[in-house]
């Protein structure tokens, strides 16, 4: 990172060490807000975007597909190619993005036209990932970095456990369009929010500039992006084919309620992340999996009882809600200052390719087994993380 932007960070450590510029950072949250519920918001507006399109469900569903492979395919070519540029008017033009493609998404009769939209949603979103983290962390002194990126994340679990829910609610009373209506407006609101309250910052330097080759081979960098495949990998299958997965118990028609219960322990979990983050970084990435695993355990025996399912989705969130906020900070304090606005896209790549591998896998598994083979896969996938983690002791999670 440039002089300038460190030079700031100790006249903000030495004014007042221990404040948070909380609107700034917020605005950031509303960002991810804002990428997760326009990547969501279609999964429950799938009939009535199909009526609208003249589609059928399926093909309907290609619109969350294509917004996955536009992040995909963007987040690192588009950190390399404006990593000079300055942060503030890259943030809003990312912005901009968004209240273009969802307008013309509100707009749209034709399907095709309407895909071309979501992926350029998609784009927008890769980019907004891979300047969140690095952003929130220059806005504060090194002490405060975990605690910093905790808030700017908060907008994920958020829009996962209300967005979905509320847009679904509003598509049925104002119909769907209505609904990308007013995710334009929301990201005008944002607009303005960053212009009054977020800083701008310097890009980098060619010479500070760092490839996505240097970056991969840090010490620390391949056991984070591992952890976070296998994490996330597992997390994806459950959450992807939630509903199936909660037919023995007889709460498949509670899917709304299930995950209500797993967006609230989210939340106090990034409460918790946050105010330990920067203290026991190592420690809680080993508690997150291991309580992970436990979950698995326990619905490998338990899945048909409602009370069991209740409360192990409650320990299920307790240990994701911070898992973002964990593995973007391992991620930044291994890459360094110069490294971090590369390595965040790379694990933007990495977390959508768990993705859309929760999908493919879940769905097999689904398929050939049942859902009774997930807890028995997620235990696995959750044991090796954590063999990888524990083990990244010098790098990765070092002991502090």
């Amino acid at each position: 990172m440039s002089h300038f932007s460190s030079s700031t960070g100790m006249v903000q450590s030495a004014n007042n060490p221990a404040r948070l510029p909380w609107l700034a950072l917020l605005a950031l949250a509303m960002t991810g807000f804002i990428c997760i519920l326009t990547e969501t918001i279609p999964a429950g507006l799938l009939p009535l975007i199909g009526e609208g399109l003249h589609v059928t469900k399926a093909m309907a569903g290609q619109l969350v597909t294509l917004y996955a492979i536009g992040s995909l395919l963007a987040a690192i070519p588009f950190a390399m190619f404006t990593s000079g540029y300055r942060r503030r008017p890259l943030l809003i033009s990312i912005i901009v993005g968004f209240l273009v493609f969802n307008t013309m998404t509100a707009l749209s009769t034709s399907y095709a036209l309407t895909l071309i939209a979501r992926f350029f949603c998609g784009v927008a979103a890769g980019a907004a990932w891979g300047m969140i983290a690095g952003y929130a962390r220059r806005m504060v002194p090194d002490a405060l970095r975990g605690r910093a990126l905790a808030v700017a994340m908060v907008g994920t679990p958020i829009a996962l456990t209300f967005g979905v829910p509320v847009g679904t609610l509003l598509g049925d009373l104002i119909g769907w369009r209505a609904v990308f209506g007013l995710m334009s407006l929301l990201t005008l609101v944002l607009i303005v929010w960053v212009l009054w309250k977020v800083p701008d910052y310097p890009g980098q330097s060619v010479e500070q500039r760092m490839t996505v080759g240097q970056v991969f081979v840090l010490p620390g960098i391949r056991p984070i992006l591992m952890v976070v495949l296998t994490w996330m990998l597992a997390h994806n299958i459950l959450y992807t084919y939630i509903s199936p997965f909660l037919e023995p118990s007889g709460l498949a028609g509670n899917v709304d309620l299930v995950l209500l219960v797993f967006g609230l322990t989210a939340l106090v979990s990034i409460w918790i992340v946050g105010l330990l983050v920067d203290r026991m970084l190592r420690l809680l990435v080993l508690i997150s999996l291991l309580g992970f695993a436990l979950v698995a355990a326990v619905l490998w025996v338990g899945a048909e009882s409602e009370s069991i399912v209740y409360l192990a989705v409650a320990l299920w969130g307790l240990t994701f809600g911070g898992a973002a906020t964990l593995l973007q900070t391992a991620l930044a304090d291994a890459s360094g200052e110069e490294g971090v606005d590369v390595v965040m896209p790379i694990n933007t790549t990495v977390w959508n390719l768990a993705i859309a591998g929760g999908g493919i896998v879940g769905g097999a598994l689904l398929e050939i087994v049942g859902v009774q083979s997930f807890p028995g896969v997620l235990l696995m996938l959750l044991l090796v993380a954590l063999i990888i983690a524990w083990s990244a002791k010098r790098h990765g999670f070092p002991r502090k």
